[in-house]
C-alpha cells in the first residue's frame, strides 16, 4: 500500500508538470504588453542588433540558447521571477548586464510563465 505521504508528494509534483506544461505561449501582442507592463524592455530586445549590446540578451538569443532544453520553460520562468547569478553568467559578447535582478514585484508568476513560452517560440 501506498503511503499518504508519497502519495500526495506524487500527486503535487504531477500537479507542477501539468502546470509548467500548460504555459501557452500568449500573441505577439499580447506577450509585448505583459513586456511593456513589467519593464522587459528596459533591458531586453526582440531580435538582436548589431553594434552596441544590449543590457539584457535579446530574446531570440535566448530562445536559441534554450531550444529543446528540457526543463527551460521552469528554469527560465525561475530566472525572471528570482534573478540570475552574475558569476554564471553564459551570455558573453550578447549582453552588457551582468545578473537579471528578481522580478517577482513587476511580474505574476502566471504571466512570467506565460511570456518565456512566448520567447522560447521564437526559436528558429
Amino acid at each position: 500500500m501506498i503511503h499518504k505521504t508519497l502519495l500526495a508528494g506524487l500527486t503535487g509534483v504531477l500537479m507542477l508538470a501539468a502546470t509548467a506544461a500548460s504555459a501557452q505561449a500568449p500573441s505577439v501582442e499580447k506577450a509585448q504588453k505583459m513586456a511593456a507592463n513589467a519593464g522587459c524592455f528596459a533591458c531586453h530586445t526582440i531580435k538582436h542588433k548589431d553594434g552596441s549590446l544590449p543590457i539584457g540578451p535579446a530574446w531570440e538569443d535566448v530562445a536559441a540558447q534554450y531550444k529543446d532544453k528540457p526543463g527551460a520553460n521552469e528554469f527560465l520562468t525561475r530566472i525572471v521571477l528570482e534573478g540570475s547569478n552574475p558569476y554564471s553568467s553564459h551570455w558573453k559578447n550578447k549582453a552588457a548586464g551582468l545578473a537579471m535582478p528578481p522580478n517577482a514585484v513587476a511580474i505574476t508568476e502566471g504571466d512570467a510563465r506565460q511570456l518565456v513560452a512566448w520567447i522560447l517560440s521564437l526559436a528558429k
